[in-house]
């Protein structure tokens, strides 16, 4: 075992400003059955990519071949709140998830991501390979991060830090060089169910199951056509994810400012003006939002998502906003400002 390299790069990982970098093996995920189950349900709605390589995430050694170890990282991307939202209750305000207040994060623990590996590569005498990710692999990550005791995963689905509570990112690296493992974090949910009492589309159906075609961050974010009309009134005022579940977790007390994101902190979208997003056309959505997590819905999906707000939230005063977003030759914009403006007349005449 190569103890001297996993103190280099826990050292340099500190360095780099990650909250926790911890070590477990290339083995296959425990969770596998329940993750084939899960897709065999359909319960993956559009995400497709998660069902085309589901033997890679099911089987780590198909990724890197002769895997020996893995290393988790935590990033945390708690953001103490710096001012409130305007009381001003005529204008209809969007509210957006929190890791979407700052830049890109794929970006940016990209380069930290590329250094450690490099660190690591370095770090002994023989040849090895080494892939790094940072949400973006065919790799069950949050059984390996929990594997490493990096948190244990929730009832809610997501990764739980007794040190971060659940606002971080998690990345990891790949390698066939073998490190010492750190022991696995337990389940310490007890008998809580905020999480699946806080969620407003009822997507986690019971303890550890959520069917991601309820889930708002799926419908505002993941989805590229159509949301359901049911489900519509109940996405509120969310126009980027939803942290429902997330901001009622209990171990949210132990949450800290992390150091890696808070340089790239967005200016506190936390007041976000409904109608003036509306305004913007492709080339204005274009140069304000490269390079923020809002550029993966395009303009189209933050359009139709805005619709919806607005449907949900909106006066007869949004009513021309949204009859030029109606008149607009894309047709999934088009047809969401159209139906908000019959939840706003509906509202007018009850």
């Amino acid at each position: 075992m190569e103890v001297d390299a996993k103190r280099r790069v826990q050292s340099k990982a500190k360095a780099l400003g990650f909250d926790h970098c911890q070590v477990s093996d290339g083995s296959q995920p425990g969770s596998r059955s329940h993750y084939e189950a899960w897709i065999e349900k359909g319960r993956h709605g559009k995400m497709a990519y998660l069902e085309r390589n589901r033997e890679k995430r099911c089987d780590p050694s198909l990724v890197v071949p002769n895997l020996k170890s893995v290393i988790s990282l935590s990033t945390s991307y708690f953001q103490p709140s710096k001012r409130h939202p305007s009381t001003n209750s005529t204008i209809p305000r969007g509210v957006i998830a929190r890791y979407a207040r700052f830049r890109d994060y794929h970006d940016i623990l990209a380069e930290k991501l590329k250094e450690l590996t490099d660190e690591l590569t370095r770090s002994v005498s023989f040849d090895s390979h080494s892939l790094w990710y940072v949400d973006t692999g065919p790799i069950l990550e949050r059984d390996m991060a929990q594997r490493a005791g990096i948190g244990f995963v929730g009832k809610h689905t997501n990764l739980i830090s007794r040190r971060l509570g659940n606002w971080f990112f998690i990345s990891e690296i790949l390698t066939t060089i073998p490190l010492p493992v750190d022991s696995p974090e337990k389940n310490r949910c007890g008998t809580c169910q905020k999480c699946i009492t806080a969620c407003p589309t009822q997507a986690i159906s019971k303890p550890f199951e959520l069917d991601a075609r309820r889930c708002i961050s799926y419908l505002t974010i993941e989805l590229k056509g159509s949301i359901p009309l049911e489900l519509r009134p109940l996405i509120g005022n969310r126009i980027f994810g939803c942290d429902d579940c997330l901001a009622v977790c209990p171990w949210n007390r132990f949450a800290v400012e992390g150091r890696i994101m808070k340089p790239h902190a967005l200016s506190d979208p936390t007041d976000i003006d409904l109608e003036a997003w509306a305004q913007m056309d492709q080339s204005s959505f274009k140069e304000r939002f490269r390079g923020t997590p809002f550029f993966r819905t395009k303009w189209r999906g933050l359009m139709r998502n805005i619709s919806v707000a607005l449907g949900n939230t909106g006066t007869s005063r949004n009513i021309p906003t949204l009859s030029r977003l109606a008149s607009n030759e894309d047709a999934i914009v088009s047809e969401h400002a159209t139906w908000a403006i019959e939840q706003i007349q509906d509202r007018q005449q009850n």
